[in-house]
């Protein structure tokens, strides 16, 4: 017995389901294709065991214009099951809080980042009932900070910008400018900062590079993987330690940049006991284009 409006108006289409398909095509002028078959399906959807879902960072944002929760995951690769979670994200914190949730999606690749911004559509082939649009954080779109200026105006935007940029050989402009700029925050922000980038840097060259700049400025003094430094610096003295750890630095980005060492500058620079000489020499080295030129003022 059906008792009431709200069951008829859907229970019509268990009887008949190709009533439904006809009301798609003739009513609504939706290009519904035409269904081979029909199953009915349990319409309880509670799921009688949790399953565990949780997006990487939600914020709430309270703007003039209302509420906003936003929703930011992190992606390394193309993975569609997670496609399929975002869109029951965005429903559920909408219904949950009665506020506009946003999707943000960050990535490091190329790649995903054009995977993760194609629009999900769910629904009917050219006219689908929901469409969720991430917005996507990547390597084209985050822009690249290799100035000290600039990373001194945003230093948590340059954080993400060598997050994002942080390999190659634009890496040495990028980690050195960032290195300028977290020297004018406070010493437990500079730290959990440069922690962010050490987890994204995965080219092990611009990693050892990173650790060097930021085991020189003491940064990781309760960080494990500048206890090596740390001790060896209590044992040949800890002015020495930061010389010898900024002459192996200036050497290193020259390396990396592929340009080649002649004996005689490489032991000018290990023979060198001048932090602030060697200072410049690694500044120099991030744009030399020889290693002559760690000698010669920049014009």
């Amino acid at each position: 017995m059906v008792s009431s409006s709200h069951e008829a108006l859907h229970r019509i289409f268990q009887k008949d389901p190709a009533l439904l398909t006809r009301a798609l095509q003739q009513v609504l002028h939706i290009p519904f294709p035409e269904p081979r078959d029909f199953a009915a399906i349990n319409v309880d959807l509670t799921e009688i065991e949790p399953v565990e879902r949780r997006v990487d960072t939600l914020l709430r944002a309270e703007t003039d214009d209302g509420t906003y929760l936003l929703v930011v995951e992190s992606q390394g690769k193309p993975d569609e099951r997670k496609r399929s979670s975002w869109p029951y994200y965005l429903s559920y914190l909408h219904e949950k809080y009665r506020s506009e949730p946003v999707l943000i999606v960050v990535t490091q690749s190329r790649a995903t980042a054009r995977w993760a911004a194609e629009p999900i559509h769910l629904g009917v082939h050219g006219m689908p009932s929901l469409t969720v649009r991430p917005f996507v954080l990547g390597p084209e779109n985050v822009p690249l900070i290799a100035t000290e200026r600039e990373a001194k105006q945003d230093p948590p935007l340059a954080v993400l910008s060598a997050m994002t940029h942080g390999r190659g050989r634009q890496a040495p402009v990028i980690l050195e400018s960032l290195e300028a700029a977290l020297r004018t925050l406070d010493r437990d922000t500079a730290a959990a900062l440069a922690q962010f980038v050490d987890s994204c840097l995965a080219d092990p060259q611009a990693r050892q590079m990173w650790r060097e700049l930021m085991t020189a400025m003491q940064y990781f003094w309760r960080h494990p993987w500048a206890e090596e430094g740390r001790e060896e610096g209590r044992e040949e003295g800890r002015e020495e330690g930061r010389i010898q750890d900024r002459a192996e630095m200036t050497l290193n980005i020259l390396r990396w940049r592929g340009i080649d060492i002649p004996d005689e500058i490489r032991d000018r620079v290990e023979a060198c006991t001048d932090l602030d000489q060697l200072t410049t020499w690694s500044q120099r080295a991030v744009h030399a284009t020889s290693a002559e030129h760690l000698f010669t003022p920049a014009d």
